[in-house]
Order: structure tokens, then C-alpha cells, then sequence
């Protein structure tokens, strides 16, 4: 088996990120583009650039029978999903198997399994892994509502399908139970056509910890270390980091040989990432597992010194695992923050906009995958997540100084970003010490306000003014004015 023309099916910085690996292996490239998106850096990267359509952008990168017939069109012989979208779709998976098309991740099987979280609870339990106390409706729909009783408070209840925090609940008190079971079924209908709900016991003050895995199907499994995903606003990630600070060497070895077990149990293929809660007394739960690439991937891409993408491919192509467990390294610190278009002072409202100016940070130990390209425009088509900043120290405090070094320095006018709001975490003392959990930004919100809020605009507005161009288009005189000569009123 090879692999000799890729279709991405995705956009934005994920997209730009998978092809230029997979044109540094010299393979040909396609990536789709919505007739109505803004173009963006993967539609400048590819060598051909596919337009699907659809009465929404969202609903044409969904559309899974429009998305595998422009792969057999092309002549695309493997399809990379990127993350997001028909990522996790097993329904897609199958129909590229049906077209004789390689998927880039794990078989249809076993996105089946294990994007179903209470089938997988249930695969993870029975082979002996840890998972916390729980009820789940589809044993008994009938007496749900008294096991979740049962379980004892406080109560998470999640939706059996679903992802990115939609749908979850904090019960802390009985009588409320009834009532946040419904809304939690409601959304879970929403969002992912299935009402389906299990609940289990929720930790306080956990931490999310996940580990990132790769297998080649053939029952050879190897992890890349953990990532510590504590800081969170509504279960969605917004800052990520490897090493985990809550981990002694003997923790972090036990959670990752964990997740490799968890792995191999299902004869993984491709890149994914086992998921834990880590309670505060040191005890970790299985909470789900990712069956593809996470936004968060290039942090173990930077203290590993490993390409995920490109393992990716050539496990794709059948060449198997390249690296063995003890050739994969884990030397100094990797923070990523999500730059987003949101007001942070207005309950992180998406914010849309002209990208006037585009002025990325560079320097020792900085990465970006954007999304975005300078003139470009900014929509409420898509997530609000416009690229990622990422960083590199020989330890997490030199992480530290790095990323708020690279927030301050990153330029976008025009659209109004959370960048001084990730500033405003990486400065807090309680983020410098490690001491943070999935409840930390709501139990921090009334101090997490930007610090020299007019320095920054300060510099925002000397930055716009050294731009030539920029200047140049602002000054000008409409031409309407022009032709107006000296006339006064």
C-alpha cells in the first residue's frame, strides 16, 4: 500500500499544518474550500483546491457523499480528516473504505466503539482499566434517574455521543437532578442526534490529563508522553502543556502506559489520545478517547522532536510504527495557547472583522499554525479558533516568560482577540505554580481582567501606524472626494 495524493478534508490551520508534511513528503495535495470561505494559508499550500458547496460552509465539510466523490474525482487515493468535521464519523470512514480510499486514522470499527462513550466506559471496564463510578441509562432507562442517585453527589452527566463539552452538567444537589437530566437529554439531541446520557461521579477539582498514542493495527502501540488540558472555559480547552506540573515520574509513566494499554486493547491504528480525570488525591479515570489528531498535537510535537502528521502517513501507507517506546524523548516544556476571535470582557461573544493587519510573533522556541492570512476576513461561519501559538523552554518557567512574551507580540487588527485574556493566565500565580484545575478560570474570572489594558492598545496603535500599508489605505481620499477638488460648505 502507498499513498500518492492526499485530500485534506478540512480547512483552516489544521489543514495548512497536514499538508505542508505531506508535501515535505513529497506527496501531491488537495484541500477543500467552501465557494463562500475566505481563502487561507492551506489554499495557498495545496496543489489543488477542491470547492464543495452546501447552504452552510459547516454543512458542506459534512457532507460526506459530495466530500468522497471530489477524492475519487481528483484521483485521491488517502484522505487526512484533520480534526473536527467527519474526523471522528465512522460513517465516513466506511464510505472511503467502500471507495477504495485510505483513511489517515483508525477503522470504522473502532470509531464506532470508541466515539460512543458509554460502549466505551464499558470496553475500558471490563479489561481491567480505571474508570470512575457511574450509571449508565441504556442498562435500565427506567430506573436511571435512582442509580444516578446512587452514584452520590456531585454527578456529571454527559451525553453517551457526545464531545467538546456540549451537553455536560454539574448536578450538586438532588432536586435538580430531574431537571438537569432533561436539558442534558435535549442537548444531546441537539447536538448529536442521540439523547442517549450516562452519568458519572464528578471529581472536584480535577485535572484533565490526556495521553497522546499512535498504533499501526497490528497490535504495536506507543505513547508520546502526556498533556496537561486543566485549563478550560466551559469544557472547551484553551491553554495546553507537556509536561503535566501535577506528575512525579512515577504518575506519568503509570497514566501513559495506561493509555497505551487502552491502545492496544483495541488494535489502535493511526494517532489518538486517551483521555483521564486526575483527582487531587492522585487517582486518574478514563474519560473518553479521541479517535484522531487533537488541536493540542504540536506541544508533544516539540518536546518529543517527532512529526504525529507524519507518522500518521506512513502508518496510513502500511510501513508501520517508525519508533519504538524507548526512542521517544520528552526534554523540556511546550505551552499552546488557542489565539480565538471572542471579546473576553463580554462572556467571550465570537467577534468577526477585517484582518487589517497580521503581525505574527517569531523567535527562539515559537511556532504558529494559523489559519488566517493578513486582509483576510473573519466570519461566524466557522469556530472562532483563528490559529495557535505555540512555544518551547528548557523548562516550564522559561515556557512561561516565552508565551507571554509571543501573546504580547502578536498583532491581529481589526478583530478583536482573546490574546490578552491568555496573558492574563499565563501571569496569574496560581498558573506560575501549577496549581489549577478544570474549575480554575470560572474560580479565577473577576481576576482574570487584562492588566494594562491601555499599554496594550498603546501598542496595538503604534504597531498599525509603523505599517505602511495600512497607513497608506487609511489616509487615502475616496476617489469621490477627490473629484470634489477645493468646494467648500
Amino acid at each position: 500500500m502507498s499513498i500518492s495524493k492526499l485530500l485534506v478534508a478540512n480547512r483552516g490551520e489544521i489543514a495548512a499544518r497536514v499538508l505542508r508534511t505531506a508535501r515535505a513528503q513529497g506527496l501531491a495535495t488537495a484541500v477543500l474550500r467552501h465557494t463562500f470561505e475566505q481563502e487561507g494559508p492551506a489554499h495557498l499550500i495545496a496543489d489543488e483546491v477542491v470547492t464543495i458547496e452546501g447552504p452552510t460552509p459547516v454543512a458542506a465539510y459534512l457532507d460526506i457523499p459530495q466530500i468522497v466523490e471530489a477524492a475519487k474525482r481528483i484521483g485521491a487515493d488517502a484522505v487526512h480528516p484533520g480534526y473536527g468535521f467527519l474526523s471522528e464519523n465512522a460513517g465516513f470512514v466506511a464510505a472511503l473504505e467502500q471507495a477504495g480510499i485510505t483513511f489517515v486514522g483508525p477503522t470504522s470499527q473502532v470509531i464506532d466503539l470508541m466515539g460512543d462513550k458509554v460502549r466505551a466506559r464499558a470496553f475500558v471496564e471490563e479489561r481491567g482499566f480505571p474508570v470512575a463510578p457511574s450509571a449508565i441509562e441504556d442498562d435500565d432507562p427506567a430506573s436511571f434517574v435512582e442509580r444516578a442517585r446512587a452514584v452520590d453527589y456531585p454527578l456529571l452527566i454527559k451525553p453517551s455521543a457526545g464531545g467538546g463539552g456540549k451537553g455536560m452538567r454539574v448536578v450538586r444537589e438532588d432536586r435538580t437532578l430531574e431537571t438537569e437530566i432533561e436539558t442534558a437529554r435535549r442537548e444531546g439531541e441537539r447536538y448529536f442526534g442521540d439523547g442517549r446520557l450516562f452519568v458519572e461521579r464528578y471529581i472536584e477539582r480535577p485535572r484533565h490529563i490526556e495521553v497522546q498514542v499512535m498504533g499501526d493495527g497490528q497490535d504495536n502501540v506507543v505513547h508520546f508522553w502526556e498533556r496537561e488540558c486543566s485549563i478550560q472555559r466551559r469544557f472547551q480547552k484553551i491553554i495546553e502543556e507537556t509536561p503535566s506540573p501535577a506528575l512525579s515520574p512515577e504518575q506519568r509513566l503509570n497514566i501513559c502506559e495506561t493509555a497505551a494499554g487502552i491502545a492496544r486493547a483495541v488494535n489502535y491504528r493511526g494517532a489518538g489520545t486517551v483521555e483521564f480525570i486526575y483527582a487531587p488525591d492522585g487517582a486518574f479515570y478514563f474519560l473518553e478517547m479521541n479517535t484522531r489528531l487533537q488541536v493540542e498535537h504540536p506541544v508533544t510535537e516539540m518536546v518529543t522532536g517527532f512529526d504525529l502528521v507524519a507518522g500518521q502517513l506512513r502508518i496510513a501507507a502500511g510501513d508501520g510504527l517508525s519508533v519504538s517506546q524507548a526512542d521517544i524523548p520528552q526534554i523540556g516544556h511546550s505551552i499552546e495557547l488557542r489565539i480565538c476571535a471572542e471579546d473576553a470582557t463580554a462572556d467571550f461573544r465570537p467577534a468577526i472583522g477585517d484582518i487589517l493587519l497580521l503581525d505574527e510573533p517569531r523567535g527562539e522556541g515559537v511556532r504558529v499554525d494559523s489559519g488566517i492570512l493578513d486582509g483576510g476576513k473573519v466570519t461566524t461561519d466557522f469556530d472562532p479558533m483563528l490559529s495557535k501559538l505555540i512555544v518551547y523552554g528548557a523548562d516550564r518557567a522559561e515556557a512561561i516568560a516565552r508565551a507571554r512574551q509571543a501573546v504580547r507580540n502578536y498583532v491581529i487588527l481589526g478583530v478583536t482577540t482573546n490574546t490578552g485574556y491568555l496573558d492574563a493566565i499565563l501571569a496569574h500565580p496560581r498558573f506560575a505554580s501549577g496549581d489549577v484545575s478544570t474549575g480554575f478560570l470560572a474560580e479565577e474570572a473577576e481576576t482574570l481582567t487584562t492588566p494594562g489594558d491601555d499599554v496594550s492598545d498603546l501598542l496595538m496603535s503604534a504597531a498599525a501606524l509603523s505599517d505602511e500599508r495600512l497607513v497608506a489605505e487609511v489616509m487615502q481620499i475616496p476617489a469621490l472626494h477627490r473629484k470634489m477638488g477645493g468646494w467648500r460648505n
